[in-house]
This record gives C-alpha cells, sequence and structure tokens, in this order.
C-alpha cells in the first residue's frame, strides 16, 4: 500500500489512537501519590517536555504485553493491576496518566463482544472464560465505584469526537529519520503525530462545540460525541492534561498525510462557521474531516 510505512522495530504498533489524560501528582490520594512518586524517582518521566511524545513508552507497554502473552497460556485479562503509567513533566509539574490495563482489557473484552461474530469470539475468548472475567469485573467494580480510564483507545481511526477539545495549536508532529520513512527518530525514537493541552482549556472548547451543535443539530453524532467527551473529561482534576495522540496510525498514515493533517484545524473551523451561521460551511468541513477518516477506517478490511 502506497502511504503505509515500514515499522523498524521488533514489535509493531498496532494501528490505534488514544486519548489520555494525565493527572497532577498531587490528585492522588494516599498511598496512591507516594507509590507513584516512588516510581517516577525510579523510571523517571516519559516526556520531559510538552513538545516531546511518549511514543517510545507506549512501544514498552506493547512488548511487555506480548511478553504476557508469550510467557504463559493467554487470559481474557491481567490477574492483577497494572503498576505502570506514562510520566509528563511540563513547566516542573509531574502529571500521570496510569496504564490501567486491567481495566482497560474490560473495556476492550466489552467491545470484542458487542462487535465481533460470536463464532469469533467464541474462538479468541471461550464463553467460560468470558463468563469469569465478567463476574470478576462486576466483584471489582462493587468495590471501586468511581474507576474511569485515563486512557480511551480507537482502533484504525481517530474519532471525529476526539478533536473537539484540541486547536491546530495544539499539534505537535515528531518526524521520524532522516531516510524519509518516518519510522524511528533521532536516537531510535518513533515518530508520533499528537495534541496536547491543558484540562480548562479542553472543557472550555468542548463545553463551546456543544452548545452550538446543540443548537443547529441536536439529534446529530457529533453533539453526542462531545457530550460523551465532555462527561469523560469532568471525571479528571481540573489542572491535567489532555492528550490526543496518534499511536500506531503513524505508521498507517505515512509521513506525507501526517505533515498535511490538520483534523483538529478543520474541526475547530467547522464550529467557528457553525457559531456565524453559516450551515452549509460547517457540513462541508464536518463531511470532508468524516469521510477522510472513514477512508482510513476501511483499511481494516485491506490485505
Amino acid at each position: 500500500m502506497q502511504d503505509v510505512t515500514v515499522v523498524r522495530t521488533s514489535v509493531l504498533p498496532p494501528y490505534a489512537a488514544h486519548l489520555r489524560v494525565y493527572e497532577p501528582l498531587a490528585a492522588y490520594p494516599e498511598p496512591e501519590r507516594a507509590d507513584w512518586q516512588a516510581y517516577a524517582a525510579e523510571h523517571g518521566p516519559d516526556a520531559s517536555a510538552a513538545e516531546q511524545s511518549v511514543a517510545a513508552a507506549v512501544l514498552e507497554e506493547q512488548r511487555e504485553a506480548l511478553a504476557e502473552l508469550a510467557a504463559r497460556t493467554p487470559r481474557a485479562l491481567p490477574e492483577k493491576e497494572s503498576g505502570r503509567a506514562y510520566l509528563r513533566i511540563v513547566d516542573g509539574v509531574l502529571y500521570v496518566c496510569p496504564w490501567a490495563t486491567r481495566l482497560r482489557s474490560w473495556q476492550a473484552l466489552e467491545e470484542l463482544r458487542a462487535g465481533a461474530p460470536v463464532a469469533l469470539l467464541d474462538t479468541a475468548v471461550p464463553p467460560v472464560t468470558r463468563a469469569a472475567a465478567e463476574a470478576d469485573r462486576e466483584r471489582w467494580l462493587a468495590g471501586h465505584p468511581d474507576a474511569r480510564p485515563w486512557i480511551l483507545t480507537s482502533r484504525w481511526e481517530v474519532p471525529v469526537r476526539w478533536f473537539l477539545p484540541f486547536g491546530d495549536e495544539d499539534r505537535c508532529f515528531v518526524p521520524g529519520g532522516t531516510d524519509g520513512e518516518g519510522v524511528e527518530g533521532e536516537r531510535g525514537r518513533p515518530a508520533a503525530l499528537f495534541y496536547l493541552v491543558p484540562m480548562a482549556q479542553a472543557r472550555r472548547r468542548v463545553a463551546r462545540a456543544y452548545r452550538a451543535l446543540r443548537e443547529a443539530v441536536p439529534e446529530g453524532e457529533l453533539v453526542r460525541g462531545a457530550e460523551q467527551v465532555g462527561r469523560w473529561l469532568e471525571e479528571f482534576h481540573p489542572r491535567s492534561l489532555v492528550e490526543l495522540d496518534y499511536g500506531g496510525l503513524v505508521h498507517l498514515l505515512g509521513p506525507e498525510r501526517l505533515l498535511a493533517d490538520r483534523s483538529a484545524g478543520e474541526l475547530e473551523d467547522g464550529l467557528r462557521a457553525l457559531r456565524a451561521g453559516d450551515t452549509a460551511e460547517a457540513l462541508r468541513a464536518y463531511g470532508e474531516l468524516t469521510v477522510r477518516w472513514r477512508r482510513v477506517l476501511a483499511l481494516r478490511q485491506a490485505n
């Protein structure tokens, strides 16, 4: 395929994007705060500036997950919750985004059950295994009623609603190597495209978009998406950071398309037109953005 890039790594990153929240260390109650502080002292930050990516740490998470599968009989979910996290330092403040692998595995199992054919689902995760995992989840949720993931994952596309918290000025593209393939940067760091913004700004943008969309297209898909994203963001500390990471999609799209991609800015332009009363221009911008990402999503059927 013309725009697909070869990945020079022992692990092929999944074609998935991630929406993450990094909460400041002070947001965590004890003893979690002390645990994350000790973890940060031992491991160091994955990104020590806003313009740095956590792509290398994402590959590390993927390698760890594959090692778990290779070392034992595959399970529907890990036996215990991960003690790992993505760490960012911005303006001298430590921000923590826990992997929460077990919680996310439950969610992935729920998505698989909702979207996969029954025959495939039963082969991948037998009914007895699913029932045990679901019972385990119910017991865990009874003791953690406020649990929510710090990371949302979307495979083969970036949902248009995920761009709502961001503007084009929040975009950061970290190119790959000098060989033009966009794979590994200097010192072996992978290529990345991500947006990073303070929580207050993210909430403000989503709220403004929701108001405009609710007035113009109250039954539209994007207004429901804005409500969904807004509710999720409200679960976190107001001084958090919000990140949209293209993840493994950078290897699917290729460097030329990444350089040209301005999805958040295009959505922002469309919302600006909507607020100005130019519904036709707003629909045109939203339609073009949606069609482009649906073409990316369609690649999952390619061979």
